[in-house]
């Protein structure tokens, strides 16, 4: 019989995240804590984060995004924001394990399968603040556009948070979905996450050939970093080093130690594998 392939369909990808944020989870010194992951994650996502060692390896860098994301979350609900958009939500728990105000509007986007599937093993808890699920493609431009006018008139604040999305996109589609985003006069923030073309190339090298089988390629990687942003209406006021953020936090392998010693790049990273996380405003609204 053929083998199984590791990943099945880009959603399975939010399932090894869910394991990570389980495993932090359970440390004393927790960075935050998910008491869902592990229940989302399943024996799926187990499997998935024992079958690519690669990926387990560097657990460090996907718990420091997610504990940097909240903390510019939280920056942004404190400065006013009324609304919070997670676009390819995936697994996500926020509204559920963070201390949210209840008067915020949460709205998650994402494939039908995988906001079900999230559904069903979430009920009976409760969201912090009002949730909606928007069972969308994203891929369907007419849709999307619609979705955001929509957000966009209930809204006065609104920040959009993509984690571990735009690196599956195309830099076409990427471009297209920061012209949607920066239209809507109400969508005054955007936090991403980014990899550089080093970085890009490595990963490829090193789980290419598993995430392909699952139509899961990785494709985003601009060469400008979050300055890239800047033709679509969008500046980068916040960029944090995924590395030398996780070792501020005590979460990098002892194997990178060293690297962290090098200054940030004051730009962009050129030829060093680097990855972060970008808190960009818009020029628009």
């Amino acid at each position: 019989m053929p083998k199984t392939a590791v990943i099945e369909n880009i959603s399975d990808t939010a399932r090894w995240v869910a394991v990570f944020r389980a495993q932090e989870s359970a440390r004393p010194d927790a960075l935050f804590r998910d008491p869902f992951a592990g229940r989302l994650a399943g024996s799926r996502g187990e499997q998935i984060a024992e079958s690519l060692r690669y990926v387990s390896r560097h657990s460090w860098s996907m718990v420091t995004r997610t504990h940097l994301m909240d903390e510019l979350l939280m920056q942004q609900i404190a400065q006013g924001v009324d609304m919070v958009v997670n676009l390819a939500a995936g697994l996500d728990t926020r509204p559920y394990r963070m201390a949210l105000p209840e008067s915020l509007t949460w709205v998650e986007v994402d494939l039908p399968e995988i906001l079900t599937y999230k559904e069903v093993m979430l009920a009976g808890e409760k969201p912090k603040c009002r949730l909606e699920r928007v069972k969308l493609d994203l891929a369907d431009g007419e849709a999307r556009r619609a979705l955001f006018r929509r957000l966009g008139g209930e809204s006065a604040k609104a920040v959009v948070i993509c984690e571990g999305l735009l690196v599956y996109l195309t830099p076409e589609q990427v471009g297209t979905l920061a012209n949607d985003l920066a239209e809507v006069r109400t969508f005054q923030s955007w936090i991403i996450d980014l990899a550089s073309p080093a970085l890009l190339r490595m990963l490829q090298k090193k789980v290419g050939k598993e995430l392909q089988k699952g139509n899961s390629v990785m494709k985003f990687a601009p060469e400008k970093s979050a300055d890239h942003f800047l033709e679509f209406g969008w500046k980068p006021v916040r960029v944090q080093s995924m590395l030398h953020s996780a070792a501020r936090l005590k979460r990098l392998p002892w194997s990178l130690r060293l690297f962290s010693f090098f200054p940030e790049p004051t730009g962009p990273p050129g030829s060093r594998p680097w990855s972060g996380v970008c808190l960009l405003e818009s020029l628009r609204s």
